[in-house]
């Protein structure tokens, strides 16, 4: 543990953290899968990788460095992206340049990287260098896995084999590529509310299987692979907005197939029917997102004949976000590892109950925070933290009096005081008989520090509960 001076130093940082959180946020957004170049064709990923910075840690870091008269060039933020291992050198790299959007947000894209046939991974990451103009390091940061194909599958996928399926409650990205024209890629995104086809930015949907036999006004979610034929819903993960009720059909040739229900692959050909509508289907036309009216196959009935603008390719993505706050204090460290925390186990009881905090990048010079309470932390691997979880008493409340849960944040701290917040809370709740309404002991006999000692490692051992906050 820290010696108890730095603690207190450090617990009234946390404690103006906590009150006003400074932030910053380094989100990448990328697909699941990349298609693989051959020969001298550069298959470029697409959608390309995004990365977003947001937070008002930012702005913070750009007032402190122009305090230190480095002024607004020394601030900017420039970045490097590349494959992991095989793209380590500034030559398979792409320079990224932020760009300040209308929401504050910065934004950057690697619109030039793809993987080539001479690597012959089946799997890899991206990974980001993230640096200030005057040459200072922000940081290392990596994306998920991303899956190596040859080329869309052409055969009918089998729920045996689910690895290029699409489920219900994932995440996928919708692309229009005119004429086979890289240059006339356009994505499906959301600016100002709407729905539009954007050749710059693209947005990610979580796709949900419906029930079709509840009303279209319900719309219940199922879970399940998506199949062709399935009513699905497409929302937007960063603005919530939602298109009508789709019915999802496989595009052959130019063809919306109305009989096929096999399960969706990556990179399929498909298109989206409103349902209950007569051959209307979602379409772009430039930069606008509209319906377009198809025509019936005069030799085949179960085919609908579309345009150009109404067959999108379909793709599912991942996201993955960093967040650290250097506010407490001036870091000149790389703040990456940047510890991700993805699960809380409870063990033991009695007087010494355990949580083990799982996740990524976890490395020995962390601390468990519970709240603005340091907790014994022990380093167990990358993936694993163990920490002693604190007494109720060491937040000011009096565990005998407690009467109310009491909801915490769980903090990452590492030794410089660089915080790393997480989207985890822990919660302690009191014995029933300490709720409000209910008797209170009234007789209290003479042993009664023993009969509170034990109440108390009872309340220890039974009463801690997890909260995951999405």
């Amino acid at each position: 543990r820290s010696n108890p001076y730095q603690t207190n130093l450090l617990r009234d940082g946390v404690r103006r953290y906590l009150q006003l959180p400074a932030d910053q946020r380094v989100l990448i957004l990328h697909a699941k899968v990349a298609q693989k170049s051959y020969g001298n064709e550069k298959r470029f990923f697409c959608p390309p990788p995004c990365v977003y910075l947001s937070g008002p840690g930012w702005k913070l870091k750009q007032e402190q460095m122009k305090a230190r008269d480095l002024g607004d060039a020394g601030f900017r933020v420039c970045g490097y992206m590349g494959l992991d291992s095989m793209g380590s050198s500034l030559m398979e790299t792409q320079k990224l340049s932020f760009e300040e959007q209308p929401d504050a947000k910065g934004f950057g894209c690697a619109k030039a990287l793809y993987i080539s046939d001479a690597d012959k991974r089946k799997h890899f990451r991206l990974v980001l260098k993230l640096f200030f103009s005057n040459g200072q390091e922000i940081g290392t940061f990596h994306s998920k896995l991303i899956k190596v194909i040859s080329k869309p599958s052409q055969k009918k996928q089998s729920l045996k084999n689910t690895d290029l399926c699409i489920s219900s409650g994932s995440k996928v990205s919708l692309f229009n590529r005119l004429r086979s024209q890289t240059v006339s890629t356009r994505y499906l995104s959301v600016e100002g509310g709407a729905f539009i086809a954007s050749a710059r930015q693209w947005a990610a949907f979580t796709l949900h299987l419906a029930d079709e036999r509840c009303a279209r006004s319900e719309f219940p979610l199922r879970e399940g692979y998506i199949r062709y034929g399935s009513v699905v819903r497409l929302v937007c993960t960063a603005t919530g907005i939602t298109l009508p009720p789709l019915v999802i059909r496989k595009v052959t040739k130019q063809y919306a197939m109305l009989d096929v229900d096999e399960p969706i692959s990556q990179l399929h050909k498909c298109a989206f029917q409103f349902q209950g509508s007569d051959r209307m289907y979602l379409c772009l036309s430039t930069e606008k997102v509209i319906q377009f009216q198809a025509s019936p196959c005069p030799k085949e009935a179960n085919r609908d004949l579309l345009n150009d603008g109404s067959c999108w390719t379909i793709i599912g993505t991942e996201m993955v976000e960093y967040t650290f706050s250097e506010s407490l204090a001036c870091v000149h460290e790389p703040v990456s590892p940047v510890p991700l925390i993805a699960a809380l186990q409870l063990t033991g009881g009695g007087d010494v109950a355990m949580l083990e905090v799982q996740g990524e990048y976890f490395h020995a010079h962390l601390k468990v925070w519970f709240g603005d309470v340091e907790a014994e932390t022990m380093y167990r691997s990358p993936k694993s933290l163990v920490c002693v979880v604190p007494d109720v008493s060491a937040f000011g409340s009096d565990w005998r009096w407690l009467r109310y849960p009491i909801t915490v944040p769980l903090l990452l701290i590492r030794d410089d005081g660089l915080i790393y917040s997480s989207s985890f809370t822990f919660t302690y709740t009191p014995e029933q008989s300490f709720i409000p309404g209910q008797q209170v002991l009234s007789d209290i006999p003479q042993d009664s520090d023993k009969l509170l000692d034990s109440i108390h490692q009872e309340f220890t051992r039974t009463n801690f509960h997890l909260f995951m906050q999405s």
